[in-house]
């Protein structure tokens, strides 16, 4: 028995429908799916650009659990199902660092030094899992302690290794059963880095190393440096040194320091520009780096000359150069000749000689370039404020740059006045607001930090509850900067913290004005990785970073697979952009193993906060 439905429809359409009739059904019912899967799916690729921060108030108040059943119904209401977990990669990457493969970089014709260079192109898709720590792994202490011990199985180096190293590294260092000690405050372990600093000072025309800011010097390069103990002595006198080295596949220099929760990364410029613009350091420091200076024509000597800012210095300290009587002196002065050539002509004078360390000066004479007769090294025209590992030039800057400026003529304030901000073309508004909003955020961010939010958040047997902040943060990684307002944020507030203020590449470039604040900077393509070890840093944060990305070949997966790569155990992540962007980025999160809210800002906007946490990993 038909139903008075069915009757209704036989009425309104006969017996039998027409075939074309039926067609235009079907294309029409495909066609709805079509256009409402779009709208659902890769919501990554339909996000805006990048907006401003907001201003993150009523934190108290928070809507989290109607924020996690929005996007519970909206997952439901699509048919999704839930996302396989990733894997856990083997033990071989435990300490993986893409773009660093150097049996490749050889079979691909790299060599003299070029296949330790960072190379992309050449990373071949791998298989897309989650880097271990290792079995031994252990929380890292907190500082003050933990910038002078850190757990040996922490790091990639062996006590045969250790043990096998040059006698400069075991002056540095002493490996006990199951931690590395550095050189403490008193001296005991290795006491000449007070002296070698103040010997610096003094060469410099200083009372003392405490006088290193006054004297313009802020911001230090620290080439080959080591485990850090240079770099965080600076630290200690508030002069930002941040390291570079080589890619190494043990004993690295760049992850001991970043162990100890100093600034490092990966770099060195055998055949391509660092990724800094011109002018970014008050001084370049290499003690015993192992770069020869005078091959390629000089041209590495250039690279320190373009990110050297005028009247800065490049200390040198190398015991190939160290004098002890005249026939040696005469030796040195040999073997010094194709050195003092190259400074000389790109308008460098030698400040001061002690010893084995020796000290130049960039000129702050914009007439020195043109004064210079048939010179073998000419000025660049332009100049590369955005320089993203470019290949090395055979000329220098210059005086062209609109940031020529002296570092002894600087202000002793952090903060940049309307003129200077006038030189990098931003609005003093803008600047002002960026700071002001990361005030607000800041206080909000170092609430939200406590494993309380997370209420199936697994403690630790034997933990008590920590105090504020909750979690150890030596660290911090602002992956889109702006104008560095959370690093501001952070040394207003008087947090033991640094952070490394990251520029995408592709956005507008602020990392001038960054670094001219005595920030630590640099440019990055957040569709590559980046370049340090697994486990460097304690918090992530972005604010609008995938929105910009969005316009960029990038996968957000691979962006969110990255940040866990670098993010140490139990670290934090804070993101916040469109509330479509943090969707996907939730999804995503559930399958890296984060525990993750997504926390409506109650601001009015479209915009929403994804608060992480990495868990601890053991297996």
């Amino acid at each position: 028995m038909r139903s008075p439905w069915f009757n209704k429809l036989t009425l309104l359409l006969g017996p039998r429908p027409p075939l074309s009739w039926l067609l235009l059904c079907l294309i029409s019912v495909l066609a709805l799916i079509t256009v409402l899967g779009s709208s659902s799916s890769n919501a990554f690729d339909a996000v805006a650009s990048t907006s401003g921060p907001d201003i993150y108030t009523n934190y108290r108040r928070l809507k989290e659990q109607a924020a996690v059943d929005y996007l519970e119904l909206r997952s439901l209401s699509s048919g999704a199902s839930k996302q396989k977990e990733f894997s856990l990669c083997g033990k071989e990457r435990e300490n993986f660092v893409p773009c660093y493969n150097v049996s490749a970089n050889l079979l691909a014709g790299y060599k003299d030094g070029e296949e330790f260079d960072r190379h992309c192109e050449l990373s071949r898709v791998e298989e897309k899992c989650l880097v271990r720590p290792p079995k031994e792994y252990k929380t890292p202490l907190r500082w003050p302690a933990g910038r002078d011990v850190i757990w040996s199985g922490n790091v990639k180096i062996t006590k045969d290794q250790f043990l096998s190293s040059g006698s400069m590294t075991k002056r540095m260092m002493l490996l006990e059963e199951n931690q590395i000690a550095f050189h403490s405050d008193d001296g005991s372990i290795f006491d000449g880095v007070k002296d070698y600093s103040r010997q610096i000072a003094e060469m410099l025309g200083l009372g003392s190393d405490s006088d290193f800011i006054q004297a313009g010097v802020r911001t230090v390069l620290d080439i080959g440096c080591g485990f850090g103990s240079f770099g965080s002595h600076l630290l200690s006198l508030k002069v930002m040194a941040v390291c570079i080295a080589e890619y190494e596949a043990t004993g690295s220099q760049v992850q001991l320091a970043l162990e100890r929760g100093l600034p490092a990364m990966i770099g060195n410029f055998i055949s391509k520009q660092l990724p800094y613009p011109s002018l970014s350091f008050d001084m370049v420091h290499c003690a015993q780096c192992g770069v020869v200076w005078d091959e390629k024509e000089g041209m590495l000597l250039l690279e320190v000359d373009r990110v050297l800012k005028p009247g800065g210095y490049f200390v040198l300290t190398s015991p190939s150069l160290k004098s002890n009587g005249s026939s040696v002196n005469m030796k040195k002065r040999i073997m010094f000749t194709p050195l003092e050539t190259i400074t000389q002509e790109i308008c460098w004078t030698l400040l001061a000689q002690q010893d084995e360390t020796f000290i130049w000066q960039k000129t702050s004479d914009v007439q020195c370039y043109s004064s210079r007769k048939q010179a073998s090294v000419p000025v660049c025209r332009g100049h590369d404020s955005q320089s993203y590992y470019q290949p090395l030039v055979s000329c220098i800057t210059g005086p062209s740059s609109s940031r020529w400026n002296p570092i002894q003529n600087r202000s002793s304030s952090l903060l940049l006045s309307p003129e200077d901000l006038e030189v990098h073309g931003v609005h003093p508004g803008d600047y002002y607001e960026d700071i002001q909003l990361s005030r607000s955020a800041l206080k909000n961010y170092w609430s939200l930090l406590t494993p309380l939010i997370f209420s199936d958040h697994p403690k630790r047997p034997g933990d008590e509850d920590p105090l504020p902040p909750f979690n150890m943060v030596r660290n911090v990684m602002d992956m889109n900067a702006h104008y560095g307002g959370l690093n501001w944020a952070f040394l207003e507030e008087k947090k033991s913290v640094w952070v490394m203020n990251v520029v995408p590449v592709g956005a507008p470039n602020t990392l001038p004005l960054i670094l001219d604040q005595g920030f630590a900077g640099v440019l990055h393509d957040w569709c590559e990785p980046f370049p340090t070890y697994p486990r460097t840093y304690d918090m992530l944060h972005a604010n609008g970073l995938l929105s910009h990305l969005s316009h960029h070949r990038c996968s957000m997966m691979d962006v969110l697979l990255e940040m866990d790569r670098i993010l140490r155990p139990e670290g934090w992540i804070v993101l916040c952009d469109k509330v479509r962007a943090i969707e996907m980025a939730r999804t995503f999160a559930s399958q890296i193993r984060w525990e993750a809210r997504v926390i409506d800002l109650q601001n009015g906007s479209d915009q929403r906060l994804l608060v992480c946490q990495k868990p601890f990993v053991r297996k």
